[in-house]
């Protein structure tokens, strides 16, 4: 592959620490660091953990323009993006862009969906608005859309078009899109519970929501595989599995959100419609966390 890598490791998918009055920057600037000291590869904002949606493009930009102040290139700082309008898709990355982003991570259109023929002419277009990487988000489950392989391969080309995180859930379609684009676009597991099958079908990384928590050790699910050590990488995925079912026990970011402020991160705000989970699933995710030596 001879375009530009984002990043290979894990990348946190982070949180965007909110309160009643708008978004926590000083809770914001510390947790850029803690993720950053603690060896994270790359961070994701204004992403799907980071409630982009509850977000006005006001807000949006803001946050990225102050992460991307933050970091200060000590990272890449990739930026959520993506509509369903694709001319305020257009919008949000050149504003990205503007504001400070390395790469953007572009979910597809949502709610009125649309073709395979309609992916294609979205991301061409927001890919040939803009000068730096794209990712491809492929998440299904939250879009009513699926990317099909072959659209992917007539994505490939593109030479803003560097990336795909894969969030299908679904191996066989993984292995077919990486079959017909895997020396053109690198992989990205979007599932933190399919790491390990990921990176083994050709895959340089995640990006994560259990990074959020526990930076070192999601990177390090990488960096043995990446030594050739995947029994150890297994273990570690093998480990965590309890603690990311937790995770995932309500709507991401509602669980991770409560869990980075029992670890003291921020305040545990969520922008309505989302809520704080019930009692008794955040006892089982506190649970897990501690299981992990999480102080909590």
């Amino acid at each position: 592959m001879n375009k530009k890598r984002v990043f290979t490791g894990a990348a946190t998918a982070l949180i965007t620490p909110l309160t009643a009055d708008g978004i926590d920057y000083d809770a914001f600037g510390k947790l850029i660091d803690w993720q950053i000291d603690s060896g994270i590869d790359a961070l994701v904002i204004c992403g799907t953990t980071g409630e982009a949606s509850t977000l006005n493009d006001e807000e949006h930009i803001a946050a990225i323009a102050y992460a991307a102040k933050r970091i200060n290139h000590r990272v890449p700082l990739i930026a959520g993006t993506g509509s369903n309008d694709t001319e305020h898709a257009i919008k949000l990355a050149t504003l990205a862009e503007e504001a400070g982003a390395d790469s953007l991570l572009v979910v597809t259109p949502y709610y009125n969906k649309t073709s395979q023929r309609g992916l294609i002419r979205y991301y061409t277009r927001i890919a040939d608005s803009v000068s730096i990487p794209i990712i491809l988000y492929n998440v299904p489950s939250r879009t009513g859309v699926n990317i099909e392989p072959a659209t992917f391969a007539a994505l490939a080309d593109h030479p803003n078009i560097v990336a795909i995180k894969e969030a299908n859930g679904n191996l066989s379609k993984i292995v077919e899109t990486m079959a017909l684009v895997g020396d053109k676009l690198d992989l990205y597991s979007g599932n933190d519970d399919q790491i390990v099958p990921l990176l083994s079908l050709g895959g340089v990384g995640v990006i994560s929501v259990l990074s959020n928590l526990l930076p070192e050790k999601t990177h390090d699910i990488y960096a043995r595989f990446a030594e050739g050590n995947v029994k150890g990488s297994a273990a570690l995925q093998f480990e965590m599995h309890k603690l990311i079912g937790a995770l995932f026990s309500d709507v991401n970011p509602i669980p991770v959100k409560a869990a980075m402020a029992a670890m003291g991160f921020c305040e545990n705000y969520l922008r309505e419609p989302l809520i704080p989970m019930e009692k008794a699933a955040e006892e089982k995710l506190l649970e897990a966390m501690r299981e992990q030596g999480i102080n909590v």
